[in-house]
C-alpha cells in the first residue's frame, strides 16, 4: 500500500506517524510524505535560546480534550500544565487599563452570577440581561433555530448586545481570528447549541450540568498543558519514526487515474493507492478543483492571516497576575492579544526574566517586515503595560491565511463535501471541525486507520 500524504503541519506529520505504526505492527505500507517548506511543523515551532523557550505558534492545548496529551505520553514527552493558581485573563478597556474577566466564565456564559454583579466591564443593563436569561427559558427554547446562524445572533438572543460585543466578539477573536457576526455557532460552539436546545436558558444548563469555576490550585486539572520542551518537541518525536519525507517539494497537480492517485511534484510524477489532503485551505482548494470543482468550493471561503511577536527580557516586567490580555475592537489597539508567557507556564524563562508574545490579526501584517513587527508590539505593549526595556530576544512569524472561517451553515458544507470526496482520498486540517491541537491529532490518526482499512478490504 503507497499512501501519499500531503502538507507537512502538525495534522500532516500526525497522519504519517500513524501509518508509520501500522507499518511497524506489520502492514504492508510505505507512506511518503510531501511538504512544501524546508521544515516539518507548520505553524509549531519551537525556538530555544540563552535558555529561553520560545513558542512560535501554538503554545499548548486545553487539558480537557485527551488526544494530545495521549500522543505526548505514547512518545515518552513530558508534559507541563499551566499555571492556574494564578490563572486570569483581562480585557483591554478603551483607556487602555487592562480589566479582569469575571471569575467562572464558559466563554461569554457565566458560572457564578455574583462574579458578573461585581465586573466593572458590564452596564447594568448587561447586567441585568445575564439575571433575567434563566427566567427566559421557555422562550428562548422556543425561539432556537432549526438551521445555524452566527455567532453574534445566539448571543444576543440570550444576552443582549453589549455582551457580544464585551465578551464574544474579542473572545472568539482570539480562537478562531474571526468575526462572531459571520461564524456558525454550531461549528464553533456546539454545547452551547446544544444546552439551548435542551435547557432554552444557558446559566441554568451550565449549573444542571454542574459546571462550576474551576478552582485555582495544585491538585485541580490544569486548563491548559504544554511540553516541556516546547510544542516543537512533538513534530521532532513523530518525524524520528517516519521512513519518506520530502521536504522542499511542493505537489503542484493532484489527479485521479482510475483506482491510482498521481502526485505530481516538480518534474516528477507518482503514483499512490490513496492520499491524505493536509495542506491548508487555499492549497486544498487548489488541489481538488482538478477532481472535483464543485468540492472544492464547498471549503471555507476566507481564511484570516496573523502575526505573532516574541519579546524576551531579561528583567522581571511588572505585570498583572494572570495570563495574558485580549485586546476588543472598540479599544483603538492593533493588538489581537498578548500572552504573559513565564506567567503561563514554569521553566520558560531563566530566573528573574519575562517573555510576552504579542498577536495581531489580519492581511496587512503579512506585508510587514520583522523590524516593523517588533517595532510595533514594542510600542503597543508599552502603551498598556508601561514602559518596557528593549528585549534582549525578538522573534517575528506571520501565518498567512492559518484560520479558515467557520461562516454560518459550516458543518453541512463540510459534510457535502466529504460526501463527494472519492475513495482513497481523506481531507484533514483545521478547514474541517476543529482548529485545536488535540482535534487535529484526533481527526489525522482517525484518517491513517481509515485510509488503511479501506485498502485493505480492496485488497481483500
Amino acid at each position: 500500500m503507497k499512501i501519499a500524504i500531503l502538507g507537512g503541519g502538525l495534522a500532516g506529520v500526525t497522519a504519517a506517524y500513524e501509518l508509520a505504526r501500522l507499518r511497524k505492527a506489520g502492514a504492508p505500507i510505505h507512506a511518503t510524505l510531501f511538504e512544501a517548506n524546508s521544515r516539518l511543523g507548520g505553524i509549531i515551532e519551537t525556538i530555544h535560546q540563552n535558555n529561553f523557550t520560545i513558542e512560535c505558534g501554538p503554545d499548548g492545548w486545553l487539558t480537557e480534550k485527551p488526544w494530545a496529551r495521549e500522543l505526548a505520553e505514547e512518545l515518552g514527552l513530558a508534559t507541563q500544565p499551566s499555571l492556574d493558581a494564578q490563572r486570569k485573563t483581562y480585557l483591554l478597556s478603551a483607556d487602555k487599563k487592562l480589566v479582569p474577566m469575571p471569575d467562572g466564565m464558559r466563554l461569554m456564559v457565566p458560572t457564578n452570577l455574583s462574579a458578573i454583579e461585581q465586573s466593572p466591564l458590564l452596564s447594568e443593563t448587561a447586567k441585568q440581561a445575564y439575571r433575567d436569561e434563566p427566567a427566559r427559558a421557555a422562550e428562548l427554547r422556543a425561539q432556537a433555530p432549526s438551521s445555524d446562524e452566527s455567532v453574534a445572533s445566539f448571543v444576543r438572543r440570550h444576552f443582549g448586545d453589549e455582551v457580544t460585543r464585551t465578551f464574544a466578539a474579542p473572545l472568539l477573536a482570539g480562537v478562531f481570528g474571526g468575526d462572531v457576526e459571520t461564524l456558525s455557532v454550531r461549528a464553533v460552539m456546539p454545547a452551547l447549541v446544544a444546552m439551548e436546545h435542551e435547557h432554552g436558558s444557558l446559566i441554568t444548563a451550565l449549573a444542571a450540568s454542574g459546571t462550576k469555576p474551576a478552582p485555582k490550585n495544585a491538585n485541580a486539572a490544569p486548563i491548559f498543558t504544554t511540553l516541556r520542551d516546547g510544542m516543537g518537541s512533538l513534530i521532532d518525536a513523530m518525524a524520528a519514526h517516519l521512513h519518506d519525507v520530502r521536504l522542499q517539494t511542493p505537489v503542484i497537480v493532484l489527479e485521479r487515474n482510475a483506482a491510482l492517485w498521481r502526485v505530481h511534484f516538480a518534474d516528477q510524477t507518482e503514483e499512490f493507492d490513496a492520499v491524505i489532503l493536509a495542506t491548508p485551505s487555499n492549497a486544498t482548494r487548489a488541489l481538488l478543483r482538478n477532481i472535483d470543482a464543485e468540492a472544492a468550493e464547498l471549503l471555507p471561503r476566507e481564511a484570516s492571516s496573523a502575526a505573532i511577536v516574541a519579546l524576551a527580557f531579561a528583567e522581571d516586567i511588572p505585570l498583572p497576575a494572570g495570563f495574558g490580555f485580549l485586546a476588543p475592537a472598540n479599544t483603538g489597539s492593533q493588538l489581537l492579544a498578548c500572552t504573559f508567557t513565564h506567567q503561563k507556564f514554569s521553566g520558560r524563562v531563566p530566573a528573574g526574566s519575562s517573555l510576552l508574545r504579542a498577536f495581531f490579526s489580519g492581511e496587512q501584517w503579512m506585508q510587514a517586515t520583522d523590524d516593523e513587527l517588533i517595532a510595533l508590539a514594542h510600542k503597543e505593549l508599552s502603551a498598556i503595560l508601561g514602559p518596557l526595556p528593549a528585549p534582549t530576544i525578538q522573534i517575528a512569524r506571520r501565518m498567512p491565511h492559518s484560520l479558515p472561517q467557520y461562516a454560518v451553515g459550516h458543518l453541512e458544507r463540510i459534510a457535502a463535501l466529504h460526501a463527494r470526496v472519492p475513495k482513497g482520498l481523506r481531507l484533514i486540517g483545521n478547514a474541517y471541525t476543529g482548529v485545536g491541537i488535540p482535534d487535529l491529532i484526533r481527526e489525522a490518526r482517525r484518517a491513517a486507520h481509515d485510509c488503511h482499512t479501506v485498502l485493505k478490504r480492496a485488497e481483500g
